[in-house]
């Protein structure tokens, strides 16, 4: 399978990496701002839309604090206009996401497209040319920690692993489209780098992941989490090195139950649908921001600039890689605290913490007393792709019963519930869960926590 890819791009950019892992605030400061400055250069040049937006007499030296937020919705519903390549249009990007075959597939023979969930309430598409995705390689091949130094030195290109991603498998995911595409660009990963999915009932899940063997899973803490107690069950046996974490937050509990029945070091990472790998983790269990290629602004409720070391109510990022679908002054909506003190690692570049999802796993009441762990990312996707339904809030009534929330209301809203209710009760049935039930309301606003984030799926009703 063709990919999106250029060996020669992604050298150069590695170089460009490795001089900034070794060099000052101030050198990632310039790198910020030359790049800045292209980015809005071609934007000016390509976007209708961002023109349309942006104040007259906006220039490629405009400070980045004087241009308009924009949002997800907003940029969406422009999206002909969003894009620099006239070529690119909504209606047939979409229909090239529709048709799971083509993960990883090069659009338009250059381009590589995902979508993202709609936690937000609103899905989104994203368009990475060769030269966006050569930024996303250099930057998670060389800013990764590496957990086991000396292994890494004797296999750089760590052909003697076996990883296993285990996640949405469902649709065109940014994580999953993202190990698609390495397999397509080197065929010894094809054997050594297989893809799981979340949606099949723990069970079955456990006896792919044992026959597999992994020395390294890359998945969500929830599912980390859910590892470790059939670890602890004695059901899941294989022993993973390794736990690469991300899409979710990952506490010092989880943290620590994962390393403890599993026996595996654990390293987290943030990144988005909008830029693949906004942070990573040191050895010194810090985030570091890859700030000489994204600039992330925390803000409070008013979108005015929180001070360092105070959590924000949401971040604004602007991603200096990808100059085909522009993301200036982005509405992220994480709530997110940046850190004035270097870290001890000796990075240049800054520490940041970040909370992100807080849904939470659901056991339910199976078959003989055993008990079925649904997990939230599971549920997500099921009601995301399956019924079309993005803005919820599903909770746990009791040990067989769950309760939907739509926001919605009249015919729309009674269909919406419908198929969500249809397709929870399939997917908690092929889990396992001894008769089901899902009630249903609608009309009900989505809780959202203090950051304004949505809180989707609780283990327990809301106060």
């Amino acid at each position: 399978m063709r990919t999106v890819f250029d060996p020669l791009l992604l050298s150069s950019l590695s170089m460009d990496v490795m001089a900034v892992n070794r060099g000052t605030p101030q050198g990632i400061a310039q790198r910020q701002q030359a790049r800045l400055a292209q980015l809005l250069e071609s934007t000016l040049r390509g976007s209708r839309l961002y023109r349309s937006l942006w104040p007259a007499g906006t220039t490629a030296q405009t400070p980045l604090e004087q241009l308009p937020v924009v949002t997800r919705s907003q940029l969406m519903a422009h999206f002909d206009d969003w894009v620099t390549d006239p070529q690119i249009k909504l209606d047939a990007v979409q229909q090239f996401t529709a048709d799971p075959a083509h993960i990883a597939e090069p659009w338009l023979g250059r381009y590589m497209v995902w979508e993202s969930s709609g936690t937000s309430g609103q899905p989104g598409i994203f368009v990475q040319d060769v030269a966006t995705m050569a930024v996303y390689d250099a930057l998670e091949a060389l800013r990764r920690c590496a957990t086991r130094p000396l292994a890494r030195w004797l296999d750089p290109l760590g052909l003697t692993e076996r990883i296993a991603f285990v996640g949405a498998t469902g649709g065109h995911f940014a994580s999953y489209a993202s190990v698609q595409r390495l397999r397509a660009i080197n065929p010894v990963l094809a054997n050594t780098m297989r893809s799981f999915s979340i949606q099949v009932p723990t069970p079955t899940l456990v006896a792919q992941l044992n026959a597999f063997s992994p020395t390294v899973v890359v998945t969500y803490p929830t599912v980390a989490a859910l590892l470790a107690d059939e670890a602890q069950a004695g059901t899941f046996r294989a022993r993973p090195r390794e736990i690469w974490t991300g899409g979710e937050s990952l506490g010092p509990a989880v943290r620590t139950h994962i390393q403890k029945r599993l026996g595996s070091l654990v390293r987290n990472s943030y990144g988005s649908s909008e830029f693949l790998a906004i942070g990573w983790e040191c050895a010194h269990g810090q985030m570091h921001a890859n700030t000489d290629w994204v600039i992330l602004e925390p803000v409070d409720e008013h979108l005015r600039p929180v001070p360092p070391g105070q959590p924000s109510h949401s971040v604004l990022l602007t991603n200096l890689a990808n100059r085909v679908q522009p993301l200036v002054r982005y509405n992220l909506s994480d709530h997110l605290t940046l850190h004035p003190e270097r870290c001890a690692c000796g990075s240049p570049l800054p520490v940041i913490s970040v909370q992100g999802r807080h849904d939470e796993p659901l056991v339910m009441a199976g078959a003989n007393g055993q008990l079925v762990t649904l997990l939230p990312m599971a549920l997500s996707t099921v009601l995301e792709d399956e019924a079309g339904v993005f803005d919820f809030y599903l909770h746990q009534l009791d040990d067989c019963t769950l309760v939907l929330h739509l926001p919605l209301e009249g015919d729309v809203g009674r269909a919406a519930l419908a198929r969500g209710c249809a397709a929870l009760v399939a997917f908690a049935t092929a889990q396992g869960v001894e008769a089901i039930q899902v009630q249903a309301q609608l009309g009900q606003a989505v809780p959202r926590g203090r950051s304004g984030k949505a809180c989707r799926i609780t283990a327990c009703p809301p106060a």
